[in-house]
């Protein structure tokens, strides 16, 4: 086909359809195409001024704030103003909150910049530098010409791919009315203003640097051009480039009118820099309306009058197409009720205005002054006289930061993207606290502890009257559900995971944030002391008489840009974007799971308490909890169907919900979310424990709530034994806190280690259900004997290695934890969770659970140690210090072979022999797969070894060297060598292994130092057999989100061995290195990988919003206690 130009018959159908492809392009009537005459030199020219004054900005954002994720990436910003040392760039380049920036020139010099301005509403905003910074490059500003912009004008985009190069765009100027672009529904968004639209062509690519580019997006212009000079051929920047479309090679530049204003006000506050930049004040007003530019075509069809439009058009230049229409207005704003989205605009002040920077303009001079607007409405005319409000008074410049949390007054562009009123107390970071309870991110906070919650003063004013680990509901609604307020539970962080309470401010001069305590430390008391016997609830619940609480949880996606801020926190030993992403775990099975999993059985809490000792009951009283009491037995002995094991063994079983703070998450836990059941092992009137395996409490650093299914009340267990080797752990819990009748209805079980299971054996395995329901079902067990085989994950993490588990015929799947009972409801085994990791190919993997049955006989010998006072380390447990037993361990991974496969191996008939005799069940022989490294093992024991006997005693099963090393610490051996026979490369060989003595308490220290998450290094890690000869000390098991080490790229899984050329052999002696460096120090640090592979890599320490912390479990005080290693004074930042 031809084009339709050539087949209309007459000019007048030509001109109409002229007309008809304009209105399609959004009436787009410029000026006239100019003749482009600039030649290769001229462009050539230009470029050698212009390149120069680019810089690369790499920022780093240390907290979510507003609009804004923490987070790492690199842009592009341009000199404007050399003497007084002033960049300019795009609004989410300089970020609305927390920002810590470097520039970097042409030649490579690199030097900080501060932020002294960033636009509330539209994409620019201005750092400032030390020119005198600046020593081996001679360079010149560039001059903005906003005039200059025209429809097809040649143009050059200067900007840089990433960081790596600096890039050259070509292309042309197509339109200069195009819509603001939408970037997301829930961030930042500009409005009220035209944008230009580009049409390039190619790119000119000057190499600069050598590094690769890694990153390049798929539009017009590429990744980090954000911020740069959209260029003529004299060399004068005539827009900004603010963002591109995907979906084609176009880019769109911010017009510089008000940009040049802004820059005006900055230039008259100072004449030159000076280190002591004073803030300047550039007046921006508002109506909080968002208008949009329609054409006149379309004001007609919303009742524009036709005199109006003549009158209009009269008034206007000739270009004009249309006129700006309301299209939205904030609730709460000067202009609510009183503008009505599709009313137009016709006069302000008496003048037509139908462009936006008319409007801006008189609105910006008109700060907290009346202004006259005239608008038709469905053409009916109408005069509205409104008050211009100071659009920098509904821009947050401070936050409270809580429990990792950052929340802050609604500014206008949350405000604008939600409907709400500016000013409401909002959830821009949930953090740990607000994550527990289920509180998403932008969530709108309304209530808290029976109080209304209008502004951020109000919440602080609630907090401060809070005690550690009470318990207070609270309610707030979203965007996504604005008709409904959600409530849910809060709990007060009982141990010092987090700073207290701090309120950040802005501060123009300093271009810092400065943090002060937002309320006094001594508020932030536990909200019980220590508890002896009988005196009391350990767990302090506030819910306002006569209101209804119900704990409804909503779907949180986890924002992993998520800082101590540690708003979120990685593992990975890389990182694949320097862009921020949201990202949602995929939780397997129901073990580790979302808050939004729970939400259809909220559980109820009871607030009982024991009598005072001493203190005498009433009849009344006695009588009434008696018939409370056989109420809730009568209610468990007719639940339908209920077999007498399940009816034995309800009462002791517990529903475990375990939360682990971001900013802690130690020894490769994979998630902050844990759920199972849990049974009761021990209960008296001083001390409850309860077993669960540890893929439901997996390190000790965690907040555990008990919730008993003989009695509906939530409470708080503490861990206090973590086996290194089998899967379980026990948690403890004070029984006062379940009231008299819970105390009298929960039980422990009865625990069965022998006879042990076999083959063919009838047991009945029950858990609890969602509603803490006991569910039970006969089952076979198939295997008694199961050796577990699994490998290592990605980023290790516990694996429950040298046990043998139970399997069973039928189950009620991977998610059912549980306990094994016989007929009698004697427990002969945990149901418990076990975590693996599946992988496919080379790089995917996928974390998975199963459910096997752990044998009581090791959870046996630990309660007897504990409950009859063990050698060990003290542990205070409800206010009573008790000795926690040691457990000596032979620190290899063992697994079995068949002794037909041992056979080939040339093992003699001897042994063979011996071996079935000793265990004619098995006839297996255990082999090594690896020592730990650092282990008293390791180079005595090597790969594929056979253990044949200890003290020549045959050994064929795991439990075999269990009890030979018990019968060390029985015999008093303190030495605690094992006479070991093994059997290596067709060679019997005798040999004396040492064992190692390890405790229940997991990890216990942890160091945060410039974002970076170090510890020691833990069980899964030195199981990989290597540990560096530098030292293995320092282990990085986490880093977070806008910190220096996520800027530097100093990631996880790799051990910090020097800093500055210092040795760090072990946390002491890295402590001792870096609280010596000071606040904006490069420091060199070397690393090792897991992999062995060395590094080297330079970071710059950032104590002002990064300060160096260290945490540690207190076992006197039975309390994690956070304390500031090394930080700023703000006082005199």
């Amino acid at each position: 086909m031809g084009d339709p130009l050539e087949r209309l018959g007459s000019e007048t159908e030509m001109e109409s359809l002229e007309s008809t492809m304009k209105e399609e392009l959004c009436m787009e009537i410029d000026p006239p195409f100019k003749e482009n005459v600039a030649t290769a030199e001229d462009w050539r020219k230009a470029l050698g001024k212009v390149v120069p004054a680019v810089v690369v900005l790499r920022t780093t954002a240390c907290r979510a704030f507003d609009t804004e994720s923490a987070g790492a990436s690199y842009a592009t910003g341009f000199v404007v103003d050399k003497r007084r040392g002033i960049i300019l760039t795009n609004r989410h380049v300089v970020k609305a909150g927390p920002v810590v920036a470097e520039a970097m020139f042409l030649n490579r010099e690199e030097i900080p910049v501060y932020p002294i301005y960033r636009d509330p509403v539209h994409d620019f905003g201005f750092f400032r530098y030390d020119p005198a910074a600046i020593q081996f490059l001679n360079y010149e500003e560039i001059p903005l010409a906003p005039e200059a912009a025209c429809v097809g004008l040649e143009i050059r985009v200067v900007g840089n791919d990433s960081g790596e190069k600096v890039s050259i765009l070509a292309g042309t100027l197509a339109r200069l009315d195009r819509d603001a672009p939408h970037y997301k529904k829930d961030g930042y968004n500009d409005f009220n203003t035209f944008y230009m639209q580009s049409v390039s062509c190619f790119w000119h690519v000057i190499l600069l640097y050598k590094r690769p580019c890694h990153h390049k997006a798929a539009s017009g212009t590429k990744g980090g051009s954000s911020g740069s000079p959209v260029i003529d051929w004299q060399g004068r920047a005539v827009a900004l480039n603010a963002g591109s479309k995907s979906s084609s090679a176009s880019a769109f530049f911010l017009p510089l009118e008000r940009v040049v204003r802004a820059l005006e006000f900055l230039q008259k506050g100072r004449n030159s820099y000076s280190n002591k930049w004073e803030a300047v004040s550039i007046p921006r007003g508002t109506l909080q309306v968002t208008f949009v530019h329609k054409g006149f075509d379309e004001t007609r069809r919303l009742g524009l009058q036709s005199d109006t439009e003549q009158i209009v058009r009269h008034a206007s230049p000739l270009e004009e197409t249309g006129m700006l229409v309301v299209d939205s207005v904030v609730p709460g704003g000067p202009a609510y009720k009183q503008l009505e989205p599709g009313d137009v605009l016709v006069h302000v002040n008496g003048e037509v205005v139908t462009q936006f920077l008319k409007l801006e303009t008189l609105l910006d001079d008109s700060v907290d002054q009346k202004i006259v607007l005239q608008i038709e409405r469905g053409g009916t005319s109408l005069t509205v006289n409104l008050v211009v409000q100071d659009l920098h008074s509904i821009t947050p410049d401070y936050f409270l930061e809580v429990s990792g949390a950052v929340i802050h007054p609604l500014s206008y562009q949350q405000a604008r993207n939600f409907r709400f009123h500016c000013g409401l107390v909002y959830v821009s970071e949930p953090g740990y606290m607000l994550f527990r309870a289920g509180v998403p991110r932008h969530a709108i906070i309304k209530k808290f502890a029976g109080e209304e919650i209008s502004q951020l003063d109000e919440l602080i004013s609630v907090l401060s009257k809070l005690s550690r680990g009470a318990r207070v509901p609270l309610e707030y609604i979203s965007y996504t559900d604005r008709h409904r307020r959600k409530s849910v539970l809060v709990t007060v962080d009982r141990h010092e995971w987090y700073a207290p309470p701090q309120i950040y401010t802005r501060d123009d001069s300093s271009g810092l944030w400065t943090a002060k305590p937002a309320i006094q430390p001594e508020s932030l008391q536990l909200s019980s002391a220590v508890n002896h016997i009988g005196q009391g609830v350990t767990s302090q619940t506030v819910i306002p008489s006569g209101e209804e609480t119900h704990a409804e949880h909503v779907n949180l996606v986890h924002s992993l840009e998520l800082a101590d801020g540690v708003t979120s926190m990685e593992t990975s030993d890389d990182h694949s974007s320097e862009e921020p992403h949201s990202r949602e775990e995929s939780d397997v099975g129901t073990k580790k799971r979302r808050v939004s999993d729970l939400s259809a059985n909220g559980i109820a809490v009871t607030d009982c308490s024991l009598s005072e000792t001493g203190e005498v009951k009433s009849v009344d009283s006695i009588t009434m909890e008696s018939e409370v009491s056989r109420d809730y037995q009568g209610a468990m002995t007719v639940t339908t169907n209920a077999s007498f094991a399940e009816s034995v063994i309800e009462p002791t079983l517990v529903m475990f919900e375990v939360h682990i703070p971001q900013a802690i998450m130690l020894d490769g836990v994979h998630s902050q979310h844990f759920f199972g059941t849990g049974v009761i092992v021990y209960h008296s009137q001083d001390l409850g424990l309860v077993a669960v395996d540890r893929n439901t409490v997996a390190i000790s650093a965690s907040d555990v709530m008990l919730s008993f299914a003989a009695f509906p009340i939530e409470i708080p267990g503490e861990v206090v034994f973590l086996h290194p080797v089998h899967n379980y752990a026990l948690v403890a819990y004070d029984p006062s806190a379940l009231g008299a009748i819970g105390f009298s209805l929960v039980r422990a079980a009865e625990l069965l280690p022998e006879p042990a299971l076999h083959r063919g054996d009838s047991v009945c395995l029950v858990g609890l259900n969602r509603s803490l329901h006991a569910t039970s079902r006969k089952s076979i067990v198939t295997n008694p004997y199961a050796a577990l085989n699994i490998s290592s994950a990605d980023c290790p993490r516990y694996r429950a290695t040298n046990m043998e588990v139970i399997e069973l015929d039928t189950d009620f799947g991977s998610s059912f934890s549980g306990v094994l009972t016989d007929e009698q409801g004697r427990v002969q085994a945990i149901w418990g969770s076990f975590s693996t990791q599946l992988k496919f190919g080379s790089s995917t993997s996928e974390d998975h659970q199963f459910v096997r049955g752990i044998p009581v006989y090791a959870v046996s010998q630990v309660l007897d140690k504990i409950i009859n006072g063990a050698k060990g380390l003290p542990l205070l447990i409800n206010g009573v210090s008790r000795p926690m037993p040691l457990v000596r361990i032979l620190e290899v991974e063992l697994y079995p072979t068949l002794l037909s496969k041992a056979r080939s191996f040339a093992l003699s008939d001897h042994w063979v022999q011996a071996l079935v005799k000793k265990d004619p069940i098995r006839r297996q022989v255990l082999r090594v797969k690896g020592c730990l490294a650092g282990s008293k093992a390791e180079n005595l024991l090597e790969q594929g070894d056979m253990i044949l006997a200890v003290d020549k005693e045959p050994v064929t099963c795991f439990m075999d060297l269990e009890n030979a090393c018990q019968a060390l610490d029985k015999s008093g051996d303190n030495e605690g060598n094992l006479k070991l026979t093994i059997f290596r490369q067709g060679r019997e060989i005798d040999v004396i292994v040492g064992t190692d003595v390890r405790d229940g308490n997991g990890t216990t220290r942890v160091i945060n130092w410039c974002g970076c998450i170090v510890q020691d290094s833990h069980p899964a890690v030195r199981a990989l057999g290597f540990l560096p000869e530098e030292g293995h000390g320092v282990y990085v098991a986490r880093w977070c989100h806008g910190s220096p080490v996520h800027r530097y790229g100093l990631y996880a899984l790799q051990w910090i061995v020097e800093i500055n050329g210092k040795p760090t052999p072990d946390l002491d002696a890295f402590l001792n290195v870096t609280k010596e460096l000071g606040h904006g120090e490069f420091v060199r640090v070397r690393t090792v990988h897991l992999n062995g592979k060395p590094r080297v890599l330079t970071l710059k320490q950032d104590l002002h919003y990064w300060p160096t912390w260290e945490l540690r479990f207190d076992p006197n005080n039975a309390v994690w206690r956070r304390e500031t290693i090394r930080g700023l004074d703000y006082s005199v930042v």
